[in-house]
């Protein structure tokens, strides 16, 4: 998908539903990418000791590549934009307990999106400040 920023250009963006986590665990994973360079953040996600990690890291590699092959931009210069998640379906189970009683399982989705874009380079415009 791509969006028109007027600062920064196209924007690449990776969608991934029904990913198997909730979102609160989903956040401090997305949170900890966002503003850095794609390849630490995949490095990051390749050490990390979370589960969905390696999720993140799949929707974070299918981003890289919409923004090399449609987009043809450089992958030194990507950096994360946006990463954020947002709640899919609940599947509901339940497990049975004593006496007949039932105790609910519930197994949460989610949608995690993650958005790219290019670094430009900033002049700096010095001035006298006077």
């Amino acid at each position: 998908m791509v969006n028109k920023d007027n600062k920064t250009g196209k924007i690449v963006k990776s969608i991934n539903k029904n990913v198997r986590s909730s979102t609160r665990k989903l956040k401090p994973l997305l949170k900890s990418i966002v503003g850095k360079k794609v390849d630490v953040a995949v490095r990051d996600l390749t050490f990390s000791e979370k589960r969905i990690s390696k999720d993140i890291k799949k929707t974070l590699s299918s981003a890289i590549a919409n923004a090399e092959n449609n987009f043809q931009y450089d992958i030194d210069k990507l950096i994360v934009k946006e990463a954020y998640c947002g709640k899919q379906v609940v599947m509901k189970r339940f497990r049975a307990r004593a006496k007949g009683r039932a105790a609910p399982i519930k197994k949460p989705y989610s949608n995690l999106t993650i958005v790219l874009t290019e670094t430009k380079k900033i002049e700096d415009k010095h001035g006298s400040k006077s």
